[in-house]
């Protein structure tokens, strides 16, 4: 593909540099070669600019210097993964109908093109879209429903009466609709409550590797259009997710916890139960979330603050040591002042 077309596909101007190069491969700025596309979107990788052999360059309005063809986008980061988009389309390697070692349940129903794998496991009443590409070992319980054109990877559980959206991409390991974490105490022991709820999952989701969705006690447990979960992720039961919310690695929600739309949430943050999270919150990893928080400002630390206020106090604490340093040497000075009085206070 010529970078003239890669230019109008991005929707960029071509500002130096010749636009009739075949572009056959992508790289990182430091290390792309002849033939090779990249991008500019961090200010810290600007030194790379003038040395890169890649042939063109994704870069931000501005005066810049390259022996590359310069492509002049308002977002490089997003021009870049519309390149990679047009360069690389997603193929799944896996021939459409159903492999002779599935096993399939009593009325079930499958749309057109759809693809399941070798040794899926697909219960009674189950209903699939047209489009959609199961791989191996994959278990679906009964009467749960997928939607057109999702890709749901070898060694997912899918328990009964799941609900999935269309475009919905699940990684190998993930397991949704495991039962809550729901118990009641009496007289010492923990007795099992039935976990009789559902898990919903809305269009465009994507669940990374090795993650488990609680379904609900009661109701259901619901994530939100255009989700995206990372790797080891846990959501509990009855947890709402709103719509574009972002979460990274080893986070978990506790129970019936609200998450507004548009958050974004770092790796290894924890959410309490029965807490709502507004619209449009940022936390940094390892973030612990003990009550409620209103939206649109950044969270971070235990228990979670405003980021601000928080690096005010991590600032403080690195004082503390020499804080008491200095106390000691006063209550000292006091003691060799008035040592009379010292005595008599004690």
């Amino acid at each position: 593909m010529r970078i003239s077309e890669l230019a109008k596909i991005v929707g960029g101007t071509i500002s130096s540099g010749a636009a009739d190069i075949d572009i056959k491969d992508v790289a990182p700025i430091e290390s792309a070669g002849p033939g090779a596309v990249t991008f500019l979107a961090n200010g810290r990788y600007t030194k790379f600019l003038k040395e890169t052999k890649a042939s063109a360059v994704l870069v931000p309005p501005g005066k810049w210097e390259s022996s590359a063809a310069l492509i002049v986008v308002d977002d490089p980061y997003f021009a870049f993964t519309q390149v990679l988009q047009a360069l690389f389309p997603l193929t799944l390697d896996q021939p459409e109908g159903i492999h002779p070692t599935v096993i399939t349940g009593k009325d079930v129903s499958i749309g057109e093109r759809v693809s399941i794998g070798p040794y899926g496991v697909i219960e009674d009443r189950v209903r699939i879209g047209a489009g959609t590409t199961i791989f191996s070992h994959t278990f679906i319980g009964r009467g749960s429903e997928i939607g057109k054109d999702c890709t749901i990877y070898s060694n997912v559980s899918i328990r009964d009466r799941i609900k999935i959206g269309h475009r919905v991409i699940i990684h190998s390991g993930t397991v949704i609709g495991s039962d809550g974490f729901g118990f009641a105490p009496k007289d010492g022991i923990y007795h099992k409550i039935p976990q009789i709820g559902i898990v919903v999952i809305e269009d465009d989701v994507e669940i990374g590797a090795n993650c488990a969705i609680d379904r609900a006690a009661l109701g259901e447990t619901r994530i939100g259009e255009g989700v995206k979960l990372d790797n080891l992720i846990q959501i509990a039961h009855s947890v709402k997710i709103g719509a574009h919310t972002v979460i990274a690695a080893q986070s978990g929600i506790s129970g019936s916890t609200v998450i507004g739309s548009r958050v974004v949430i770092g790796g290894q943050v924890g959410f309490v139960g029965h807490i709502t999270v507004g619209d449009g919150s940022m936390f940094g990893a390892q973030a612990g979330v003990t009550k409620s928080v209103p939206g649109d400002r950044v969270y971070s630390g235990y228990p979670a603050r405003e980021h601000r206020r928080q690096l005010k106090l991590e600032a403080g604490i690195t004082k503390l040591p020499d804080l008491i340093k200095r106390v000691k040497e006063l209550e000292n000075r006091l003691k060799a002042l008035a040592p009379e009085h010292h005595r008599e206070a004690e």
